[in-house]
């Protein structure tokens, strides 16, 4: 059958269709079997099958952008070091370099090579973001990615079906949560293993002796589909600069240039800020992750993933400049600056498409990093002996920025995607009671459409021991914008009880008897917030998402003692704001 018949096509998109649902598999067996809370409850991982070039062919739907648009270059670096000819059956690869495809080391990547009938027909990738690698942690005092954890270079973790059981101890004895670590890594490698059985599985099915021609479908056609999506955008470079809190007090502004052309977009972040001393520096690999999936969200969402969409969007960063930090510079908190991206992307996107972009978010996760012990924590000679030893990393999130035609969303992870931890599994993990977490009243900016709401959280020591937190926050001191005359959110917070404030990226502790409050920021609003329907400014009211004193402020909305809209003083108040 010729390959441009129309039941070729037909026939090629089934297998698509199916090559997407065998690394979906891949994806939830890692969330099955996963060991870390990263991973098992927030979904924190990423999976994908590539050609024997190490090219992107599908990835799952599960998972987080930053994991897997960094991880499509994790593969081709096994390649340059180990060539598919050296590699054989039962071979897994295992790396944590965060300049080739992780980011960060707390991000382990696992590379297997699939076999049929002892050919190489493809290779599997997954990773996920282990609670601990040792070191200084998230953030702390770390001047160099050494003094962060343990760093795994491109290694054979299993050879010929036998595991390493060498590296499997010496990554164990530099953990501080081993069991956690070691089950994780022992996750991806299976996960990879099903991926590479369903793989064979379907070409049994199909009758394929490789998945070349396959792959040169998937990626022709997504290639195609993407430029044609880019073609609809109006030409022209265009220009943003978005300012996030920063260091000790120090701001910094990112700055790029978006340049949409016939042959794709190329963006540049020439002018952006050079590498500071806190883990806050991005490698390459991870600005161009958050870089693409930004543009994609926007211009291409339905176009899937692969080594061809991704290579229409282009992104370079000066070296030595925070977006593509050199080596040795610490890096493991690149997130809270790489999340920011897709909102500096979107600034630029609304000069091209002035009513399709979203006002700015929270973007930057807010994790709760606790632990408690020896080191851990201020504590005294008698507390080291008695106190609980624990590492826990509980994901949370502030409001996603308000839509065009829609509120933002609340307590909602953008761009990471990764779901917020229950409660009830962060108290069964650790000696913590969380004795709230509720939506942050006045968070979501105000707006046609709303932002997004922050949540609230209070924390306290189930054991009378303090205990300590690793923040990375950011979105303190310079809150998510609202679009087009829509209002800022919220800023975020980070204090004890008893009222003193606590720095958003630097270690705490938290005395016995006080309790660590955290209020997370929300999304800015999108339009004139007087557009906005009354009747939904009363429901935000009755629901608690909105103040009584915000809807008559911010909204121009006056409400009864049972919270119904007046609408006789709802009238005075709006057309005295326009007649200003």
């Amino acid at each position: 059958m010729k390959s441009n018949h129309p039941l070729s096509l037909i026939a090629y998109q089934v297998m698509w269709d199916r090559l997407i649902s065998v690394v979906e598999e891949q994806a939830q067996t890692l969330v099955r079997t996963a060991f870390g809370t990263p991973t098992r409850e927030a979904g924190d991982l990423s999976a994908g099958v590539y050609d024997t070039q190490g090219r992107m062919l599908a990835q799952a739907v599960t998972g987080t952008p930053g994991h897997v648009n960094s991880m499509a270059m994790s593969v081709g670096h096994v390649l340059n070091k180990i060539p598919l000819k050296d590699m054989a059956e039962g071979d897994v690869f295992i790396l944590n370099d965060p300049w080739q495809g992780t980011g960060h080391l707390n991000d382990i990547v696992i590379v297997t090579p699939t076999f049929r009938r002892g050919q190489a027909v493809g290779m599997f990738a997954d990773t996920l973001h282990v609670v601990d690698i040792g070191g200084r942690g998230i953030v702390g005092a770390a001047n160099q990615v050494y003094e962060e954890g343990l760093y795994i270079p491109i290694t054979k973790i299993v050879d010929r079906g036998k595991i390493n059981q060498w590296l499997v101890d010496l990554i164990a004895a530099n953990v501080r949560e081993p069991i956690q670590v070691i089950g994780d890594i022992y996750s991806l490698i299976s996960s990879n293993e099903i991926g590479g059985r369903r793989l064979i599985d379907m070409m049994e099915e199909f009758g394929l002796e490789h998945i070349d021609d396959l792959g040169k479908h998937i990626l022709d056609h997504s290639r195609a589909a993407s430029l044609a999506a880019i073609g609809k955008l109006r030409p022209g470079t265009y220009r943003n600069e978005m300012t996030v809190d920063g260091v000790n007090g120090k701001p910094m502004t990112l700055k790029a240039a978006l340049t949409i052309g016939p042959d794709g977009i190329d963006v540049d972040y020439t002018g952006s800020p050079g590498m500071v001393s806190l883990g806050l520096n991005v490698p390459l690999c991870y600005t161009e992750a958050y870089t693409s999936f930004g543009i994609k969200c926007i211009v291409a969402p339905k176009v899937p993933n692969n080594y061809a969409s991704l290579a229409t969007i282009r992104t370079t960063a000066p070296e030595g400049c925070i977006l593509n930090a050199k080596h040795p510079a610490p890096v493991a908190a690149r997130s809270t600056i790489g999340h920011m991206l897709p909102d500096v992307m979107f600034g630029c996107l609304i000069q091209a498409l002035p009513d399709g972009v979203p006002a700015e978010g929270t973007s930057c996760l807010w994790n709760l990093r606790l632990m408690g012990g020896l080191g851990r924590a201020e504590l005294t000679s008698e507390q080291m002996a008695k106190a609980t030893a624990y590492n826990v990393m509980s994901f949370h999130s502030g409001g996603t920025g308000a839509r065009p035609r829609s509120d933002g969303l609340s307590a909602t992870a953008f761009p990471s995607g990764v779901k917020n931890v229950p409660v009830e599994i962060t108290e069964t993990l650790a000696p913590l009671v969380i004795w709230s977490k509720e939506y942050r009243t006045d968070s979501g900016g105000a707006g046609e459409h709303r932002g997004g709401l922050g949540q609230v959280m209070e924390i306290e020591s189930a054991e009378n021991m303090p205990f300590g937190i690793s923040p990375t926050f950011d979105r303190v001191v310079f809150p998510a914008r609202g679009r087009l005359g829509g209002q800022p959110g919220a800023a975020g917070a980070i204090e004890l009880q008893s009222g003193k404030s606590l720095p958003p990226k630097a270690h705490s502790t938290v005395p016995v008897g006080d309790r660590l409050l955290v209020r997370m920021p929300g999304g800015g609003g999108y339009g004139d917030p007087h557009k906005r329907a009354a009747a939904k400014v009363a429901e935000d009211v009755s629901l608690g998402l909105v103040s009584v004193d915000a809807a008559r402020n911010s909204y121009g909305v006056a409400l009864t003692a049972d919270l119904a809209v007046d609408e006789a003083e709802t009238a005075k108040l709006r057309m005295k704001v326009a007649a200003e």
